[in-house]
Parts: C-alpha cells; sequence; structure tokens
C-alpha cells in the first residue's frame, strides 16, 4: 500500500520489451533503500524490486500492466514518479493507494491560478462514477484532490512544491497520466450493486407469490 507522497522522482535508465512484459531500470537515490522482492510505485503503478545495483533498481511489468498503465511508453531519461510501500506505523499523509491503476486519463488543458496550476484530466468514461468534487484521485501516483468536476473530465490543484517535486509539473496538454480512483467508492459501489440486487429479487418474488395466492 502507498499514500501518494512521490519520494523522489527517479530517471528511466532502460526498457526493455518482449511478449512477456517488461523489464523497467531506474536510476534514483531510493535504489539504497530497496531490495529484492519490495514493492514499489512508478508513476503509481506497483512494481516488485527484481534486482538492485547501486544507484539502480529494475523491476519487471506483466502484459497486464502494461495495458492499463503508461509504463510501456517510458523511454531512457524520462522521469518517474517514486514511492516505497508504506510501514506498518508511518503517517498516512496522502490517502490509501494501491497502487493499482485503474485506466489511463489524458491531459486536455492547462492553466494557472495565482500560484497553482490547474490541470484538467479526461480520465476512461468508466472512472468518472468514482469521482467527487474534493475526493482523492492518484495522478501519475501523487496523491491530488479533486478541486472541480466536469462532465467528461475533473481539475486538480497543483501548489508550486508538488510542481517541484513530481513529474506532474512538466506535463502539457495532450500527455498520458496513470490514474487511480478511491478503492473505498469501488467497494461502496459493489455492496451496495449486491444489495440492490438482491432487494430486486427478494421484491419480484414476493409480487409473484402475492399474485399465485391471489389466483
Amino acid at each position: 500500500m502507498f499514500t501518494g507522497l512521490v519520494a523522489e522522482v527517479g530517471t528511466v535508465a532502460a526498457l526493455a520489451r518482449d511478449a512477456a512484459g517488461a523489464e523497467l531500470t531506474v536510476i534514483a537515490e531510493l535504489a539504497g533503500q530497496l531490495a529484492a522482492g519490495d514493492s514499489v510505485a512508478v508513476d503509481g503503478a506497483c512494481l516488485t524490486v527484481t534486482q538492485v545495483a547501486g544507484d539502480r533498481f529494475q523491476v519487471q511489468a506483466m502484459a497486464e500492466t502494461l495495458r492499463r498503465t503508461t509504463i510501456g511508453e517510458l523511454t531512457r531519461g524520462d522521469p518517474v514518479n517514486l514511492e516505497p510501500a508504506l510501514a506498518v506505523g508511518a503517517r498516512l499523509g496522502g490517502h490509501i493507494v494501491q497502487g493499482h491503476v485503474d485506466g489511463v486519463g489524458r491531459i486536455v488543458k492547462s492553466g494557472e491560478e495565482g500560484f497553482a496550476r490547474l490541470l484538467e484530466i479526461a480520465p476512461p468514461p468508466e472512472l468518472m462514477r468514482y469521482l467527487v468534487e474534493k475526493g482523492s484521485i492518484a495522478v501519475a501516483g501523487v496523491s491530488l484532490t479533486i478541486a472541480a468536476l466536469g462532465e467528461q473530465s475533473f481539475t486538480v490543484s497543483l501548489i508550486p512544491e508538488t510542481r517541484q517535486r513530481t513529474t506532474l509539473g512538466r506535463l502539457s496538454v495532450g500527455s498520458p497520466v496513470n490514474l487511480e480512483v478511491d478503492v473505498i467508492a469501488k467497494h461502496v459501489e459493489r455492496l451496495v450493486r449486491e444489495y440492490v440486487h438482491n432487494f430486486v429479487d427478494a421484491a419480484e418474488r414476493s409480487h409473484t407469490s402475492r399474485s399465485v395466492r391471489r389466483q
């Protein structure tokens, strides 16, 4: 589990792809804190460390990860947001982030408001129902608050600190970003859907039973 607070911006050293997936090598000081088997979020995608050598670490991304995230689009020299897994007892400074990317959105508008930078992002349509104004969302692994919500997009506001310490300050219109919606919203939807389904079934059975008795 993660919290959406980026520890460091690393640099992609290499990305090797084949039919089975990809191996990504990243240069970062964070490598000194990692070991094989550890989880690390790379631009919001939870990946497993397979090797560590000096200031470099390697992770593997399977085909499913490449389909659902921007990892497969990375090239040598690209910056990536990095966050190690949350330790038990550590401060939860952002929100609960699993590192399970729900889809890739795109920046559709960028602007300034005072010292903040506003990014309007168009997510996959099926994710819009999980978004609420002032709710949380992870964008490229960064925990952000939804400042405004439209019919097909949402807007986040970046303070200078976020722009400097993450890759978000370098994004432009058209840039793809990994998105992870609030996992609690997804669980609530599933539970409510099951409840409503069972309630409707029970109501229909009751109606049928009453109709049979009247006959």
